[in-house]
């Protein structure tokens, strides 16, 4: 069998098993397995494929046709242009956080101290203290799980990130005040998880997906409590599920933040909330 013919046997599975994306998952399946990019394997296409590369190239094919997540079958998951370890104790970093990111960096001086809550796999503050960070600087990350943390602390060492990992219920171990916290927590109605793609719902830790009855239980404890841990004209930033801009935004109001801010995604729908303590 030459290259072009297992990677079209792979497309064909994939779209048997109504993957999403099926042409691409097969290409960087194929891509991680031989580690011929696209310009080689323009050249090398007729050539007949290593026995091992067969092998190895099938097994996950089969994986991914059972929705196993792409990114938990190469391990790996790339996040404002560095690549993080992922696993099933962690979610997959997704391009719609990079916005939380973004506007962090706006409101992030050399210097600052900065606590990510609900970290998971530590990228945003990783990425964070990547891209601001300076020798003053204070950068933590809270998580409940151990799994989580032990991942996070591996991408903070791969990407030689200095932070500090917390095993805490939200604030409940923190200690410090901060010139900004960020946020991603669990915002999916509890009715709602069963209805999210297999890949979702089957794979990634549900302990970081569901956000209860409403979706806004984490918002709520983190809005209320976060005041003690802020500094005066510290900034609180969230990730926010398409339909909760208002809602969030209204619980920061009611507890006296100030300068709030919805901002919108590529697609056009609400992903962060931004407010200013006073």
């Amino acid at each position: 069998m030459n290259c072009r013919e297992l990677l079209q046997n792979g497309r064909n599975y994939l779209e048997s098993c109504n993957v999403p994306d099926s042409d691409v998952d097969a290409w960087l399946l194929f891509e991680f397995v031989t580690g011929i990019d696209r310009t080689h394997y323009f050249l090398r296409q007729t050539e007949e494929c290593d026995t091992k590369w067969q092998e190895k190239y099938e097994e996950l094919i089969e994986k991914r046709g059972q929705h196993i997540p792409l990114q938990h079958l190469t391990g790996q998951q790339e996040f404002m242009g560095f690549p993080f370890r992922v696993n099933e104790h962690v979610l997959i970093p997704r391009q719609d956080t990079e916005l939380l990111v973004t506007e962090a960096l706006k409101r992030i001086k050399a210097g600052n101290s900065v606590l990510d809550m609900c970290t998971g796999s530590g990228c945003i503050i990783i990425s964070l203290q990547k891209l601001c960070g300076s020798p003053k600087g204070r950068y933590v990350a809270v998580d409940i799980s151990e799994e989580a943390l032990l991942t996070a602390e591996e991408n903070a060492a791969g990407l030689g990130a200095d932070v500090e990992f917390v095993r805490s219920d939200l604030f409940e171990k923190v200690d410090g005040r901060y010139d900004c916290i960020v946020s991603n927590p669990p915002y999916i109605k509890s009715g709602e998880i069963g209805k999210l793609m297999p890949e979702v719902k089957d794979h990634e830790p549900v302990l970081a997906l569901d956000g209860l009855e409403d979706g806004l239980y984490f918002y709520r404890r983190i809005i209320k409590d976060a005041a003690r841990y802020l500094k005066s004209g510290g900034w609180l930033l969230f990730e926010i599920g398409f339909d909760q801009g208002k809602a969030v935004s209204e619980l920061m109001e009611e507890q006296g933040y100030t300068e709030l801010e919805i901002k919108k995604d590529l697609a056009g729908l609400d992903r962060v909330v931004i407010g200013k303590s006073r």
